[in-house]
């Protein structure tokens, strides 16, 4: 077995990488970074000093940074599920939904996951202030994309959706998407319902107490 990742069950961008390993059932030995597992630690750090996950290995080399893994695990080992299209212009605008769920979903969510975690009640309900401010925009700015479409890009499952599918779940988590964007929960509801994203869930489902604004009772 050449594929390897390091990562958790509950990070979302492991998920995200796991999400395109499952659509085109690739093999590969999954390295879980925690207290269990300290070889797997030491050895993510010693290749990785930047302590950042997930981190995929293809024999010995070693391929960084969620969107890049993906790229690549087309490159090298492609499948029926192709994840970036072929065309160069329907590409650039998968990269473009990729990057919007990466920078402005997920990236408001760990803001108020980070806040959480300092223990500190200013700093929580700041973080909480500002994740809420952000994921009303990229909210507002995703219902009227949606409208239409199957799937992020359009009637293919690809790239950006497998980075909008741990955002979604989290922000949902941090910001519940409300009613008045029925295509924006009814896309969040498709994701859920795709096996390789309901894989990942389960896999991640007996971590869910680490999710320190509170994991709901859904999902």
């Amino acid at each position: 077995m050449s594929l390897a990742l390091y990562g958790h069950p509950f990070s979302s961008y492991t998920q995200k990488v796991l999400i395109a390993l499952y659509e085109n059932d690739l093999p590969f030995e999954f390295r879980c970074i925690g207290p269990d597992t300290p070889q797997h630690v030491t050895e993510w750090l010693r290749r990785w000093p930047l302590a950042k996950f997930p981190l995929l290995l293809d024999g010995e080399r070693q391929v960084l940074e969620t969107s890049i893994i993906i790229e690549y695990l087309q490159l090298s080992h492609p499948g029926p599920a192709r994840l970036l299209p072929e065309n160069p212009a329907a590409a650039l605008d998968v990269r473009f939904l990729d990057r919007f769920f990466d920078l402005h979903v997920m990236s408001p969510v760990q803001h108020a996951v980070n806040g959480a975690l300092t223990g500190v009640a200013d700093k929580r309900k700041e973080g909480l202030e500002f994740a809420q401010a952000k994921l009303g925009l990229a909210y507002a700015w995703l219902e009227t994309h949606l409208a239409g479409r199957d799937w992020a890009g359009g009637k293919d499952f690809t790239l950006a959706d497998c980075a909008a599918a741990p955002s979604l779940f989290y922000a949902d988590w941090t910001h519940r998407i409300a009613e008045t964007y029925p295509a924006l929960r009814a896309y969040r509801a498709r994701l859920l319902a795709r096996p390789s994203f309901a894989r990942a869930v389960e896999e991640a489902r007996p971590y869910r107490g680490l999710f320190p604004l509170g994991a709901p009772d859904r999902d």
